[in-house]
């Protein structure tokens, strides 16, 4: 273990090398994320299934969130490195396999191989940057890695939009694959750790019990109301079982070695609330990721291209108060920046639910810039504050937890928005082809996003007051 040297933050630093790998290799999830949402109309009118559409989203959510416990578990074991390795590995797969799908089942099935890969990269490029970098040049750091989904905002939806037009939706998946080669190039050759090899127990029963309760809950949440009533003997089976595996994983992870989800981590009052947060942040994002271009383009028949660029505006304003907030928080703690952050995605959502009854591509793109420059004061001081709270051999887990919680909040809210939406969607004759039930149905949805920002508002009132120390330096292992 060596203390790192704090020669600023930048391409040109000693660390610039990571920090362009780090960023590589968070440009391999926020490409995806955006090229898929605005190609979601080309690729059901090639495949079919609209109805299950939002399971695109939340197949791929649902994987990435189990395995990010386990990955972060075996990176305080065995290193950062090897877990983001695998987790390029298995990402690269996925792209391949989702790109010569040929049904959406088939589709929805390897996302989950892409979802797998993604439960690696994006955590472990957050704590790599927490191991390396100190408390003050931390927001910096997340700063450049959340200007990757800034820049991906505006290729991503370009490029969905380009591959939609002419037909080859699948090269969207495609693309990928040079992608995958220079990040894992790219680590390989600029960041190293020497790790003291120890044996350790992975709890697989815990990781299996948390995927399947996990699993069951999200498609009680989807299928209700469609596939069967909410009240219906399978209904009330599935939300049962899994309600019940999940009270199995917690007395699991009571007695485990090594825990999957360590109890501790929720036991202390900063990280149970940092991950409340976490978990409202990831709602409303996928919420509005995966429902504002579908809204433009069926309401208004934009085209995905520019549907796509007004989502844009919500991945702009992130990085532009992420960058920032560390002058706030190093001066007025990290709850009150984060109250800040929380009060403006209110007012954004609010201004965006309370105008979809008149839709418009200016209001939609201000209203998720408004959003987008609240959660980066929301979701970097949390993360942060959480962080700064352990030490090196608890960090890898301490990420993996919030970044866990902001994916079950993206699941389950894109599974609960998408079962408002089909609600809405089968209470009518024409259903998703007409532009005013499209209206009706992402009205909706936008109203539950901004009821799931003020319940997150709850989050950041229960989380400790503290004040971060200026002078704290970096650990890294090297």
């Amino acid at each position: 273990m060596t203390t790192s040297t704090a020669d600023g933050v930048g391409f040109r630093s000693k660390r610039g090398p990571v920090l362009i790998a780090l960023m590589l290799s968070t440009g391999l999830v926020a490409i995806d994320a955006t090229v898929v949402a605005t190609a979601v109309p080309s690729i059901v009118q090639d495949i079919g299934g609209f109805a299950s559409f939002p399971w695109l989203f939340s197949a791929y959510l649902l994987a990435q969130a189990v395995s990010v416990p386990v990955y972060a578990k075996l990176s305080d074991t065995i290193g950062r490195k090897p877990i983001m390795l695998i987790g390029i590995g298995l990402f690269l797969l996925g792209s391949i396999l989702c790109g010569v799908a040929w049904s959406m089942p088939v589709l929805i099935a390897f996302r989950v191989v892409q979802g797998l890969g993604a439960g690696a990269v994006q955590p472990m490029a957050i704590t790599i940057a927490g191991d390396i970098y100190t408390l003050a040049e931390r927001a910096k750091v997340q700063g450049y890695l959340a200007s990757v989904w800034a820049v991906s905002s505006v290729v991503g939806p370009t490029l969905g939009g380009v591959f939609a037009a002419l037909g080859i939706w699948r090269g969207i998946f495609l693309v990928n694959i040079p992608l995958c080669l220079v990040a894992g190039w790219m680590l390989v050759r600029s960041f190293h750790e020497n790790i003291e090899r120890v044996k350790h127990r992975v709890d697989y029963l815990g990781a299996g019990l948390l995927t399947v309760s996990l699993t069951l809950l999200i498609l009680g949440a989807l299928e209700g109301g469609q596939a069967w009533a909410w009240d219906s003997a399978i209904s009330i089976a599935v939300f049962a079982g899994g309600a019940l595996l999940f009270a199995a994983f917690i007395l699991v992870e009571r007695r485990a070695a090594e825990p999957v989800l360590p109890p501790w981590v929720v036991s202390r009052r900063l990280l149970a609330t940092t991950a409340m947060i976490a978990f409202g942040v990831g709602a409303v994002m996928l919420g509005l990721t995966s429902y504002v271009p579908t809204f433009l383009e069926g309401a208004l028949s934009t085209s995905p291209i520019l549907a796509g660029l007004a989502l844009a505006a919500l991945t702009i304003g992130w990085p532009i108060s992420a960058s920032q907030s560390g002058r706030l928080y190093l001066r007025i703690g990290f709850r009150n920046t984060a109250m800040i952050g929380i009060t403006v995605t209110v007012i954004g959502t609010a201004v965006l639910a309370l105008t979809a009854s008149v839709p418009s591509v200016a209001l939609v793109a201000g209203s998720c810039f408004i959003v987008g420059l609240g959660l980066g004061l929301v979701a970097t001081p949390t993360l942060i504050a959480a962080q700064s709270s352990v030490e090196w051999n608890e960090r890898g887990v301490v990420t993996g937890t919030n970044l866990f919680a902001r994916s079950i909040g993206s699941s389950i809210g894109v599974a609960v928005f998408g079962a408002i939406a089909n609600a809405v969607y089968a209470g009518t004759p024409h259903g998703d082809t007409d532009p005013q039930t499209v209206v009706a149905a992402s009205s909706a949805v936008f109203l539950a996003v901004l009821i799931a920002a003020v319940l997150t508002v709850v989050a950041v009132i229960g989380m400790p007051a503290t004040k971060p120390v200026k002078q704290v330096h970096a650990a890294a292992r090297e």
